[in-house]
């Protein structure tokens, strides 16, 4: 089974150059929670599988936090969410910058992240 978080926006503060740590940026996460199958959630049970919320509030408290990589984000968050759901199979995180400092046109630049248990 598949939980995913996707668009998750935020207005954060990282970049490898001093100005983008200074200025901040528009960024996009998507989280993606594989559990193992078949979960039993016939009872309606939010601890049988992962709360969005949680992994909302995970996402939120890393993006807090001024990072020079891309790389640091999502890893530092893959890290989180499996610290915080033992049924956790894998977990993919993509963190996105909008308009990136480069010398052309880029709509976003962005990392992808798998960590498998």
């Amino acid at each position: 089974m598949l939980v995913k978080l996707e668009g998750l926006d935020f207005f954060s503060h990282h970049g490898f150059y001093d100005q983008e740590r200074e200025i901040g940026n528009k960024y996009t996460i998507d989280v993606e929670v594989e559990l193992a199958d078949p979960i039993e959630i016939n009872d309606d049970n939010l601890y049988a599988t992962v709360n969005y919320e949680v992994i909302y509030s995970i996402v939120d408290e890393v993006m807090k936090i001024s990072t020079k990589l891309l790389e640091t984000l999502a890893i530092t968050i893959n890290q989180r969410v499996i610290r915080s759901f033992p049924a956790i199979i894998s977990v993919q995180t993509t963190v996105s910058k909008h308009n990136p400092p480069i010398k052309g046109v880029c709509h976003k630049a962005s990392v992808t992240l798998k960590t498998v248990l």
